[in-house]
Parts: structure tokens; C-alpha cells; sequence
């Protein structure tokens, strides 16, 4: 059992940077894993933002690509999603989820958090 909490979320002004911290309460994601990050907006569909596979490489939808940066440590079980250049339509609640990577492409992700809520304002 995986168990995954969001910290770092908060309000900021248009431009400026955030970054979030997932960190892995239980369970050994160090091999195996993929692990994500999502979003949801009011009103809106979930929306994948990036990933992460077991030996480090890296995705990103292409609305955040080239702003936001993904990556973690395995030492101290936490994912990062580093968010530069913030824009008010990536206000949303961002989620960190987790999965063996076998399962990703069939099953999706099946270890989520509760979320940290981003607001970005004009």
C-alpha cells in the first residue's frame, strides 16, 4: 500500500513560482514506480500534467512544458513538480499519484493523494 500526501500548494500572482512536494507516507516507490502529477480546475476534467518513470525519465503535457519540472528523490520519498512561470489557468487542485509502471499504460494510476490547492491570479 502506497500512501502519498501534497504539501506546498497556496495564492500568487501571475509569473510567479511554486513548487510542490508529494511525499510517500508508506510503502517503497524506489523501483518499479512511475509516479505523476494531475490537476483539476472547477468545472473541468482531471488533467494529467507530468510524469515520471522508475529510472528518472520525464513527460509533460504541452501546456505546461518548458514551465514546469518534475523530479524526484528517492532518499527522502518525495516527488517535486517545481512551477515556474505561473498563468491564471493553472489554477487548479493538484494531485500526485503513483503506480507500478507495468499498470500505467492499462490501468492507470491507482495511488492518489488528497490534493494542495494552486490559485493563480491576474
Amino acid at each position: 500500500q502506497v500512501q502519498l500526501a501534497e504539501s506546498g500548494g497556496g495564492s500568487l500572482q501571475s509569473g510567479g513560482s511554486l513548487t510542490l512536494d508529494c511525499a510517500v507516507l508508506s510503502g517503497d516507490i524506489t523501483h518499479f514506480y512511475c509516479m505523476a502529477w494531475f490537476r483539476q480546475a472547477p468545472g473541468k476534467e482531471r488533467e494529467w500534467v507530468a510524469a515520471i518513470d522508475s529510472d528518472g525519465s520525464t513527460t509533460y503535457a504541452d501546456s505546461v512544458k518548458d514551465r514546469f519540472t518534475i523530479s524526484k528523490d528517492n532518499a527522502k520519498s518525495t516527488l517535486y513538480l517545481q512551477m515556474n512561470s505561473l498563468k491564471p489557468e493553472d489554477t487548479a487542485m493538484y494531485y500526485c499519484a503513483a503506480a507500478i509502471c507495468a499498470r500505467v499504460p492499462y490501468y492507470g494510476y491507482n495511488y492518489w493523494g488528497q490534493g494542495t490547492q494552486v490559485t493563480v491570479s491576474a
